[in-house]
């Protein structure tokens, strides 16, 4: 006898991964899944209504959630049938980029906002089913820079270190009541979302940033990053991939990263825990040798030194 589908609710599915994964699983040819996908503009469902086409109505559902906001997450689940979520999809983010001086604590605490506390937010209304019911799962989109801190995206990192540590802890307690958590890490994502934020960084002005600080960010960072997501970048196909192999498995793992070209940079970090070779040598390549940061970048693209920077 088959088993019934899960109820799958996902944030953030107007574009990207959120999109790309909503639809694979509500065209699962077995029928494995009902999907919840959620937005905060309901005006922006047209992509993703297109992409689902006869699954629309069918296995997919879309529904208006604003994870920064209680009311709204109340009113999305007060609209899945018996309100029982059995598998959650961390995935709304936002992005900030640039240096921090030129940057407001609101905008640092928008990204916090969505990034961190929607995710709790939605955890803490799913988990009393879950718990009931012992049974469950939370996938989070977390990042490589939940992992290790990256130049120029301080605020959002700090963000994805939070889930990390939040959702690692939380994962030994919700063992006791078979509900499991996976931390899907993405590297570099060639996503629409990443690609406005380039283009609005690239132009601002980030007024109280000292000259040299500027000039940094603009003639060292900026091209670097360009040149990672050129070579190391993955397509969002890639991630929702390795995020329904997750979701799929009988065992899912506590941590998932999707790109193996950017291991390693990851290693790194992995070699030295201390943090300090990963610090020393990323400072020199992007202020120092920036041709041999060029060419190690597209070294990674071809996977030429994906065997040989491996961590023991």
């Amino acid at each position: 006898m088959a088993e019934p589908p899960r109820t799958v609710l996902i944030s953030g599915c107007s574009t990207g991964i959120g999109l790309e994964l909503a639809v694979q699983l509500a065209q699962d040819p077995r029928q494995r899944f009902q999907v919840v996908a959620t937005m905060r503009d309901l005006g922006k469902k047209g992509m993703l209504e297109a992409a689902a086409r006869e699954a629309l109505g069918q296995t997919l559902t879309v529904a208006q959630l604003d994870v920064c906001s209680d009311e709204s997450v109340a009113q999305c689940l007060s609209c899945i049938q018996g309100g029982e979520v059995d598998v959650l999809v961390n995935n709304a983010g936002v992005g900030l980029v640039g240096p921090i001086e030129g940057l407001s604590l609101a905008a640092m605490q928008k990204v916090f906002d969505t990034n961190f506390f929607g995710a709790v937010r939605l955890v803490k209304a799913v988990l009393p089913g879950m718990k009931k019911r012992r049974q469950g799962h939370i996938v989070v989109v977390s990042s490589v820079m939940g992992l290790q801190g990256v130049v120029f995206n301080e605020v959002y990192a700090a963000s994805k270190f939070a889930l990390e540590g939040f959702f690692e802890s939380l994962a030994i307690q919700l063992l006791q009541f078979n509900i499991f958590v996976s931390l899907v890490e993405p590297g570099p994502v060639a996503t629409e979302f990443e690609g406005k934020l380039m283009e609005q960084v690239s132009t601002a002005e980030f007024p109280g940033t000292d000259p040299d600080t500027l000039r940094y960010f603009r003639d060292s960072y900026l091209p670097a990053s360009r040149e990672l997501f050129r070579n190391v970048g993955q397509s969002p196909q890639d991630v929702v991939q390795a995020i329904v192999n997750v979701i799929s498995s009988a065992r899912p793992p506590l941590r998932q990263q999707t790109n193996a070209r950017y291991s390693p940079l990851t290693a790194l970090k992995a070699v030295d825990p201390s943090g300090g070779l990963y610090v020393r040598t990323t400072h020199r390549l992007l202020f120092h040798w920036p041709r041999l940061l060029h060419l190690g970048l597209r070294c990674l693209g071809c996977g030429c030194l994906r065997r040989r920077v491996q961590p023991r």
